[in-house]
């Protein structure tokens, strides 16, 4: 994205990733891929289920196509070779994906000129530790969430941060968000919405047996440790909503901050709250209509 980043006058090298069960995706691939004719080397084209071939080291630009699931999916695959992130979006809501096609194609030059548009967010570091078995290791983007599962009894859970005893909580399960992802599960839970860049994680009881169980918001700094006390048969933890993986009683999920940040390009023709204000509506006052 910078110039010092390029050699010479080289052009931009571009990978296009677009989700094919999005309607309109092949037609806004073949615009964009028109329209940076001859201002970027359009590297590759893949569809979104092949994240194998998606390759940051020789990539100064990746457009998704798609929503933010997409965007969440392709961060996740490009590990520790995170590149600049533009999300075009054809989907519903489109909070992670800003631009639309032709946002993407008159802001172009700009955001390849510098890298004063790139914002680096949080992601999490996931990591099971079960009794018996092979755990597992995944970045999220948005959150970790531990949910209780059919048939659907309160699950009981143990949360440490830093080594040092927070609380129980006997509940439907628990959330631990990035700001990304604060509007997401973590909103609709009732947690806190934080500002994208702040370097932070929510901590958010789903419906918890208790009036004394509240979100709680963390520096990203710190480990938090959830065991599981108690659970149900399909007890899951689900990262991004996209992978999950089946809990049971004395498993641990070790959550911190990844080495690697999500590098989002934002669009300089709308304002950090455009999103949460005008598709979420918040803080908007009842009108007469």
């Amino acid at each position: 994205m910078k110039p010092s980043e390029r050699s010479g006058s080289r052009r931009a090298r571009v990978l296009l990733v677009a989700d094919p069960r999005r309607q309109h995706v092949g037609e806004a691939s073949a615009r964009l891929q028109e329209a940076l004719r001859g201002k970027a080397d359009v590297a590759q084209l893949a569809w979104s289920e092949q994240t194998d071939r998606i390759d940051g080291k020789e990539v100064d630009l990746l457009v998704v196509l798609g929503g933010d699931g997409t965007i969440l999916s392709v961060a996740r695959a490009l590990g520790d070779q995170q590149v600049p992130v533009a999300g075009v979006n054809v989907g519903k809501l489109g909070f992670l994906a800003e631009f639309s096609v032709d946002g993407l194609i008159r802001c172009f030059d700009r955001l390849v000129a510098d890298g004063c548009h790139v914002g680096q967010r949080v992601m999490l570091d996931v990591r099971s530790c079960p009794r018996s078995g092979e755990g597992f290791v995944s970045l999220a983007v948005n959150d970790c969430v531990i949910q209780a599962g059919p048939p659907f009894r309160m699950i009981e859970l143990s949360i440490e941060v830093d080594g040092q005893h927070l609380t129980d909580v006997a509940g439907d399960g628990l959330i631990v968000s990035t700001p990304s992802g604060s509007t997401a599960h973590n909103m609709s839970a009732g947690g806190p919405i934080v500002e994208a860049g702040v370097h932070a994680f929510c901590v958010t009881p789903i419906c918890a047996h208790s009036l004394t169980h509240r979100p709680l918001v963390v520096g990203a700094d710190h480990e938090i440790k959830v065991v599981v006390n108690h659970a149900n048969k399909e007890t899951t933890a689900i990262v991004d909503g996209q992978f999950s993986t089946s809990l049971g009683g004395g498993d641990r999920l070790l959550v911190r901050r990844a080495k690697e940040a999500l590098l989002l390009v934002r669009n300089p023709e709308q304002t950090r709250w455009h999103t949460l204000v005008t598709k979420l509506k918040w803080g908007l006052l009842p009108t007469d209509d």
